[in-house]
């Protein structure tokens, strides 16, 4: 004999909803964002402090990937993990002290032992986070401690790489279209990749007119930067789908981990540092904005 379909009566009310998942993303963003220009406008030891903190957590997170969450293990802090710790720690203090080159050294040195510990169990990946770690927050520290302009040479490398970000998801979400490599990130659009290089563009155009800097040349070089953060977002999901993970972490909330969310910083840093060792080795900040 059938049952009857319960009716209205019966019906098990709805759950409550909690904010959105793009609320949560704003939220969180706004957070991090102002943490970042806090701790930036501090001087550079805070700021070190600071990326020490974003470092370690990103070591954990790419054990948790490459030698954990992928097999099911779940790990993150294993003998691995500890070397990648204290070889960036190593270098990120050195740096906020005004030493980035001997950083540099202290991150050859931690990713060659790393690659002997882990020899034969993806020890070339394991050893590659120490360098993905380590090699942006050199870059950053490196570009702040420039006396002159440090503060605002790392500044504009956030707010072009924040901006990529921003318009690329909402340009994407509201325009929709084409993918742009559905394989690895199957959310990316080429009109997203088009908005946010259009937003990078002009924020480096727009931090020119406010530092009185040379304004097609930030501009040009906001572009490139954006783009080059592009990349390492799509490298960065790469990984992660090789390994079958989505999130590199929940430590932020509506972002996932800080792999997730600094992977365009990791490119964008290493290219401006790249720029600036080109220009002048000297005043890296200087040579970023100005060209000299």
């Amino acid at each position: 004999m059938a049952t009857a379909a319960p009716g209205p009566s019966a019906a098990q009310p709805p759950p409550a909803r909690g904010p959105s998942n793009l609320a949560l993303r704003i939220l969180s963003g706004l957070v991090l964002v102002a943490a970042t220009v806090l701790v930036d406008w501090s001087g550079l030891l805070p700021f070190a402090l600071a990326v020490l903190a974003v470092v370690l957590a990103m070591s954990w997170e790419w054990g948790r990937i490459v030698r954990g969450v992928g097999s099911g293990a779940g790990r993150g802090v294993d003998l691995p993990f500890a070397m990648q710790a204290v070889s960036v720690s190593a270098a990120v203090l050195l740096a906020g002290f005004g030493h980035a080159a001997l950083g540099l050294v202290a991150v050859c040195i931690g990713a060659l032992i790393l690659l002997a510990l882990d020899f034969g169990r993806g020890g070339l990946i394991s050893a590659l986070g120490v360098p993905y770690a380590g090699l942006p927050a050199l870059a950053l520290l490196w570009l702040r401690s420039d006396v002159g302009f440090g503060l605002q040479a790392t500044l504009y490398v956030l707010v072009v790489v924040w901006a990529m970000d921003i318009f690329a998801l909402f340009g994407g979400r509201s325009i929709g279209g084409p993918k742009l490599w559905p394989r690895v990130s199957p959310n990316k659009t080429w009109a997203g990749l088009l908005s946010g290089a259009a937003a990078s563009t002009i924020a480096g155009a727009a931090f020119a007119k406010g530092v009185g800097g040379p304004v097609a040349a930030l501009a040009a070089t906001g572009l490139v930067l954006g783009l080059v953060s592009q990349a390492g977002d799509l490298a960065e999901s790469a990984l992660k789908r090789s390994y079958g993970v989505k999130d590199s972490s929940g430590l932020i909330p509506g972002h996932g981990g800080f792999l997730d969310r600094v992977d365009g910083v990791v490119a964008a840093s290493i290219g401006a540092a790249i720029i600036s060792l080109v220009v002048n080795a000297e005043a890296p900040g200087r040579a970023l904005l100005f060209g000299h």
